[in-house]
């Protein structure tokens, strides 16, 4: 049985991405425990709260290096995905480093709300894993403030105001901005990519 931890980073998400990949026959851990995340097969980090605030706890809780040494495939989810940058602009935030890159604002605009919520199209930019079966024009469901830029890690973009990664994945680490347990066949579709990855 494939063990994933799911870690407990004090975001109000925790319950519903446990249950969606209980939707795909996972029995997940939501686990604080550096060594849990070590014993994972796959590990997920979900985050719905600020940068700042969801790091302040990984480093009270002593998982930093532990994220940043993990051989494992590794899923951000929202702030879980743009905590896999360098840092955040959300207060000046210093994060693991996993991936390169600065997390911005999303700027206001004319017809452009910040918060970016509700549902987007997805643009496909290349056929890594976690992407894979996820055509142009499908769609997700997100809510942030503050987005990555498209990188050569982007595997899918959205454009909201302006063009921002939807989902990363470089190696062993991956991320969506958006929240697959609200993104219907989208959302099964990636998650059961993440947990076919390859270590």
């Amino acid at each position: 049985m494939m063990r994933v931890a799911v870690v407990d980073a004090g975001g109000a998400n925790l319950g519903s991405v446990a249950y969606a990949l209980q939707r795909l026959g996972i029995a997940p851990e939501i686990t604080a425990s550096a060594r849990a995340l070590r014993a994972a097969d796959r590990v997920v980090l979900p985050g719905v709260s600020t940068a700042a605030t969801v790091m302040r706890r990984l480093r009270a809780l002593d998982l930093v290096e532990t994220l940043r040494e993990l051989r494992v495939p590794l899923l951000g989810v929202c702030v879980g995905m743009q905590l896999l940058f360098e840092h955040s602009e959300e207060d000046d935030t210093p994060c693991l480093g996993l991936l390169p890159g600065r997390v911005a604002r999303l700027a206001e605009a004319p017809g452009v709300r910040v918060p970016h919520m509700g549902w987007n199209t997805l643009e496909p930019l290349s056929a890594a894993p976690l992407a894979e079966g996820i055509g142009a024009g499908e769609r997700a469901y997100f809510v942030h403030s503050y987005a990555a830029p498209v990188t050569a890690d982007c595997v899918l973009a959205c454009t909201h105001g302006r063009r921002f990664a939807a989902a990363v994945q470089r190696g062993h680490v991956a991320g969506v901005q958006f929240h697959p347990e609200r993104s219907a066949a989208v959302g099964a579709r990636v998650l059961r990519n993440f947990l076919e990855m390859q270590a």
